[in-house]
């Protein structure tokens, strides 16, 4: 499939970066539920990931 005389990109280079995303936060989620400890320092960096994206996404967009 082309657009614009260039090639699409494949599905899985579309999503790859909004799927790991996803996954550092369900990360994070279920180790927040499943203990102390160790697991409170993975939820706060697994919760984190999705708010740094977005931060990184708003001050890099292009006006």
């Amino acid at each position: 499939m082309t657009r614009g005389g260039r090639r699409s990109g494949r599905l899985g280079a579309t999503f790859a970066m909004p799927a790991a995303i996803c996954v550092a936060g369900v990360i994070g989620l279920v180790s927040a539920l499943t203990g102390d400890g160790w697991r409170d320092a993975l939820a706060w960096v697994g919760l984190a990931v999705p708010v740094i994206a977005t931060a990184w996404a708003m001050a890099t967009r292009r006006k």
